[in-house]
């Protein structure tokens, strides 16, 4: 089947043209028609089977059809999602696909000015992507209602109540109009997903196109048993090239479970000269952009990540996914190696799992039915592990993952440059710093803080980066 036997609109086709694509993929082919009926719909698929443009196109050409006017400090079709980085790449594909159809599109994500987001609004738009958080908190500040909402759509459902979400989404649900469409699309079903569907849907069509939980078919999936304080040696020989894994290393995407764990890798990688980036709650939304466009453009071909990118992260050049610490939730393991395997192409995800880890090791295979192949590690590992191994990296210029294999350093080379000074050529510390030296003090204390004179937070809207729970944090 075809697009255009889909009974898209001439506009809409010929946007799906100019992007290259004519063949639907099985989510879309099968949500399409009933979205273009008006039909509520709730929409079972893994991340990465093409939910955004079968809820999106559909939905575009209704619009169209009803012609109506743009309602004052309002949306006519609102899109929620759990992360900034989900509802910017949403945005984006709206903009590609009613590109050709006249339609105003915005979005609003935590992390940014509000008061930008304020002025933006407040003629209203056709489109809105948002994360629940900051609409929210526009709605609270009379910048924004819901009351023209004809189209909504809950993309990622279960992730949004995994990040806490669930008391945003009922008040939202509310305040849009009980005559409205509702589009619902989760990529498992557990218990609390089913309630909610339940209170937003009226009748809907159900489409399942990938049964719950399970993962993709094109990625082959291993397994490092290791010890826990013994991972960030095994990451880094496998990065530097010194020990062979499947497949060829182009982009690696790293997950980790905390925010600091994240910082952890990358500081020692880049102590071992490994270029990588992080990206997490704590990020400010520039720095969480910045990252994720180096790693889309080549610049850095590292990423390190928590969860909140598990669903964010569109790119089909991601040749592996490492999971640094395997996460308590079984579901979350299919969305994390879903980073790869995207736009067709295979994928390799490898796992590393320590002594305390084996019960999450256990509930992911019972619950997602993955077979991971055990490899062994390298022959010099607990050489390397004690300090007696090549655990230099190899030569500047020959760490950073590329399609090539990196070699390792050849016996006689020269020492690398040291990434910091040695300890004799450290400054003395000092014993005494005046007020204006000291952290806190003239711009200095924690990253965030609302005071200019310090990082005290006092002022409204200081304190940690990424405080305030879900409606702060988005992810």
């Amino acid at each position: 089947m075809k697009f255009n036997e889909l009974g898209l609109s001439q506009p809409v086709l010929q946007a799906l043209d100019l992007k290259g694509y004519d063949t639907p993929t099985p989510i879309q082919e099968q949500a399409i028609p009933p979205v273009l009926e008006g039909r509520d719909l709730l929409g079972i698929a893994q991340t990465g089977t093409g939910k955004t443009a079968a809820f999106m196109l559909p939905s575009i050409d209704r619009l169209r059809a009803s012609d109506n006017r743009i309602p004052f400090k309002s949306c006519r079709m609102l899109v929620l999602a759990p992360t900034r980085e989900l509802a910017t790449q949403i945005a984006q594909s709206a903009k590609d696909y009613g590109a050709l159809a006249g339609l105003k599109v915005q979005v609003i994500v935590g992390g940014t000015s509000v008061n930008k987001d304020r002025n933006k609004l407040h003629r209203g738009t056709d489109i809105l992507i948002a994360t629940p958080g900051r609409l929210l908190d526009l709605i609270d500040q009379k910048a924004f209602n819901l009351s023209g909402v004809e189209v909504l759509v809950l993309d990622e459902a279960d992730q949004m109540l995994d990040l806490g979400f669930i008391h945003a989404l009922r008040t939202i649900n509310k305040l849009v109009p009980p005559e409205r469409q509702t589009l619902f699309f989760s990529a498992t079903m557990p218990k609390q997903i089913k309630e909610l569907v339940s209170g937003y849907c009226n009748n809907p069509v159900t489409v399942t196109v990938t049964p719950a939980a399970t993962t993709a078919e094109r990625i082959d999936q291993y397994l490092f048993m290791v010890q826990q304080d013994e991972k960030q040696a095994l990451l880094e020989l496998i990065l530097s090239g010194r020990h062979d894994t499947p497949g060829e290393l182009e982009r690696v995407l790293i997950f980790t479970r905390t925010k600091h764990g994240a910082d952890r890798v990358v500081k020692k990688l880049s102590q071992a000269g490994i270029s990588a980036n992080a990206i997490h709650g704590n990020k400010s939304q520039p720095q969480r952009q910045r990252a994720l466009d180096e790693f889309r453009r080549g610049k850095t071909h590292i990423l390190v990540a928590t969860d909140v990118a598990a669903r964010g992260i569109d790119i089909p050049g991601v040749s592996h996914v490492i999971n640094y610490e395997l996460p308590n939730v079984p579901e979350q393991y299919v969305h994390r190696i879903g980073r790869t395997a995207r736009a067709g192409k295979d994928g390799i995800a490898i796992a590393f799992c320590a002594e305390d880890e084996r019960a999450y090791l256990k509930d992911i295979q019972r619950n997602t039915d993955a077979e991971l192949d055990r490899l062994a590690l390298p022959e010099n590992f607990r050489a390397v592990v004690e300090g007696v191994g090549p655990t230099k990296p190899p030569p500047k210029g020959q760490t950073r993952v590329s399609r090539k294999r990196v070699q390792p350093r050849p016996a006689g080379a020269g020492k690398p440059r040291s990434d910091g000074p040695s300890e004799g050529s450290r400054k003395p510390k000092q014993k005494h710093q005046s007020r204006k030296g000291r952290p806190g003090n003239s711009g200095g204390g924690r990253p965030g803080g609302g005071n200019r004179r310090g990082g005290s937070g006092r002022r409204k809207g200081g304190g940690r980066p990424g405080g305030g729970g879900p409606r702060a944090a988005q992810g």
